[in-house]
């Protein structure tokens, strides 16, 4: 089972920035086990947010032809909660890329108040873990993913 945390796309600029938004609703398990009597999103499930909203923008730059892995949390500092019947805004901006890797800074922001700071670094593993094998097909961009960036205009792209 894949756990997808945000809901859609709303702006994507291709190599540049994208903005997803996620509804949090009572209906999510989660959010009751995390702290009983106080339902809330879980820091980590925002940085995980973060991670498929950025990391999709990292994939996109470079068509889905490489395998893109959350490598490392640079920075994540958080300023409110979330809690249930919220939509939060993950703004991703794409700092830099190489073949090796992929920098990232975000943002979080519920009714223009910021929630969180995520800085990420991502791993294109099929450049980085030379000698090991990963099967041909992209396992990390699914066609669950792609559902997401389906119907929003990507700006920037050339065809």
């Amino acid at each position: 089972m894949r756990w997808i945390w945000i809901d859609k796309f709303v702006e994507f600029e291709s190599g540049k920035r994208a903005v997803s938004v996620k509804n949090v609703t009572l209906a999510e398990e989660h959010i009751h086990d995390h702290f009983p009597g106080f339902p809330m999103m879980p820091e980590c499930l925002m940085i995980e947010a973060m991670a498929q909203t950025a990391g999709i923008l990292v994939g996109e730059a470079r068509n889905f032809q490489e395998k893109v892995i959350l490598a490392k949390i640079k920075k994540a500092v958080f300023h409110h909660y979330v809690r249930p019947g919220d939509t939060i805004r993950l703004e991703a901006e794409l700092e830099s890329i190489a073949d090796e890797a992929a920098s990232t800074h975000g943002k979080i922001t519920r009714d223009g108040d910021l929630i969180a700071e995520i800085s990420l670094m991502f791993s294109h593993i099929d450049r980085n873990l030379a000698g090991k094998e990963f099967p041909e097909e992209n396992f990390v961009f699914t066609d669950m993913f792609e559902s997401l960036i389906q119907g929003v205009t990507i700006k920037g792209k050339e065809s």
